[in-house]
């Protein structure tokens, strides 16, 4: 079986994880068939040393180009590919030779990201990419959620969709910080105070904004019962220069002080921002599948997050959950995570064990699976063809 698998959003927050896991459990799992990663040269080394069966394809036009579309569909009908794997949504038609499988994380773009374009471009959008999901031979979703909203909203058939989830980077399951860990985040980063943490990208839906308006609203009432003095809120994430809303909330707030943005870590630096933390917020307004949850309840940190979209599915009973869009119920659970033992440990004991349901192994075993079904229904349909 020959595999060819889109890697030109290897750099990407969120697919660019979710690419690099996949490829090196495939390369774990499976030594037989051939696997061609088609991106440019620096996006395949990202995975790291790989078996022979894998090979990169070099194509530097981006997927979301007339000629990038048109390169791609070359090389696949080039190599006499028998499946392709796109990771990620798009909605520019392939026209490929061969079946497709296409994984959606999420329709952040259908419902927040295309208000800025005309009514026409959004429809457009909208109708080509329902075309190529209908054009799928499998449409993978990262959560029940997902799919459900895939078959809401794009009319796509209940049973061309399947559920797979996502899992945490294994770099996160290296145990817990160490004291040279802590002193190299407090030499580095100058980090020596309790904290709570955020982090993710930062955009409209991830609710930073309410996160900081709740932070001032959490200071203020632990300030009444002289606890936490020197709390801080850590955000890691994007560059923040280019939202300068977050800066002006943070002084209208009365939080200068208290408020850091460290823009990007490297995973090796985050994890042990997971374990230092006393708390992790993640009230995000809508996720496909949200990972730092889990990620920071494999190192037992108390996560504080939304009650709605697919975090109650990835989180189980594992996190306080609240209502994203009142500041004062994030606040509420800040302050009883932050506080409340019985909590705390409660969370700690249950999220080790949610953190550890989901696994890239049984995950992307049963992907291999899909693209063997769908090349057997190629093969299959080839020979009734022939006949």
């Amino acid at each position: 079986m020959k595999v060819a698998i889109d890697i030109r959003r290897m750099t990407e927050f969120g697919v660019g994880t979710y690419i690099r896991n996949v490829v090196r459990t495939l390369a774990r799992l499976d030594r037989e068939n051939k696997y061609f990663l088609i991106g440019s040269p620096a996006k395949f080394a990202e995975c790291g040393p790989l078996p022979a069966n894998f090979h990169a394809i070099e194509l530097m036009a981006a997927d979301d180009t007339v000629k990038g579309n048109l390169d791609f569909r070359a090389i696949v009908r080039r190599l006499d590919c028998d499946v392709t794997h796109i990771p990620h949504l798009y909605w520019l038609p392939r026209g490929l030779k061969c079946p497709y499988v296409i994984t959606v994380h999420d329709l952040l773009e259908h419902m927040y990201g295309s208000h800025d374009s005309s009514p026409l471009r959004r429809s457009m959008h909208f109708f080509l990419t329902r075309r190529v999901l209908r054009g799928a031979a499998r449409v993978l979703a990262v959560s029940e959620f997902t799919k459900n909203e895939i078959h809401k909203l794009l009319a796509i058939p209940d049973d061309r969709i399947e559920v797979v989830y996502n899992a945490i980077d294994e770099r996160f399951l290296h145990g817990h910080a160490t004291e040279a860990d802590r002193a190299m985040i407090a030499q580095r980063y100058q980090v020596n105070y309790p904290f709570i943490l955020y982090a993710g990208a930062i955009r409209p839906h991830k609710n930073v904004v309410r996160i900081i308006e709740a932070f001032s609203a959490l200071k203020s009432e632990l300030a009444k019962e002289g606890q936490f003095q020197d709390l801080k809120l850590i955000i890691i994430g994007d560059d923040v220069v280019g939202h300068p809303r977050l800066r002006r909330t943070v002084v209208r707030s009365g939080v200068q002080h208290d408020v850091r943005f460290l823009g990007f870590v490297p995973i090796e630096v985050l994890r042990i921002f997971y374990d230092v933390a006393k708390v992790f917020v993640f009230p995000s307004l809508y996720e496909g599948f949200g990972l730092p949850p889990l990620e920071a309840m494999a190192h037992g940190t108390p996560v504080v997050t939304s009650n709605t979209s697919s975090l109650p599915e990835v989180v189980g009973n594992a996190a306080l959950m609240v209502n994203p869009e009142n500041v004062f119920e994030i606040r509420r659970g800040l302050q009883q995570a932050l506080l409340d033992p019985g909590a705390r440990q409660r969370m700690k004991e249950r999220g080790y064990t949610q953190s550890q349901r989901f696994s890239w192994t049984s995950s992307v075993a049963r992907i291999l699976e899909i693209y063997r079904e769908v090349a057997g229904a190629r093969s299959s349909s080839r020979v009734v063809a022939a006949d």
